[in-house]
């Protein structure tokens, strides 16, 4: 359940973080946003070595299938467009990935 939450929580944090820098860069939004968005990516790195994993490698491999999902989940809640079915149908086949990453991982 750690690494559940601590995947969401990376995944919250790392897109917050890449949006401020997206919106100083491609909207105009005052450089201030950079503050709260490098310490959304920091918050981002700690919550990723939570994860129960062998090797961060192996962590990081399955949280890209967490990232993209989440990714699409803020694409639709924030900035108001809703997700194309083949987004949807490439965040499943993402998440299953993540998931046999994670059920191979050795113990």
């Amino acid at each position: 359940m750690t690494s559940v939450l601590a995947y969401a929580g990376a995944a919250l944090a790392e897109i917050a973080g890449c949006f401020a820098v997206w919106a100083w860069v491609r909207n105009g939004a005052s450089a201030w946003w950079l503050a709260p968005g490098m310490a959304s990516l920091g918050l981002f790195a700690w919550l990723l070595t939570l994860v129960e994993a062998d090797a961060a490698g192996r962590a990081f491999a399955a949280y890209g299938g967490v990232y993209i999902a989440a990714s699409l989940a803020w694409l639709w809640a924030v900035e108001g467009r809703a997700p194309t079915l083949w987004d949807l149908a490439g965040a499943a086949l993402c998440l299953l990935g993540a998931g046999v990453i994670l059920a191979g991982a050795p113990r």
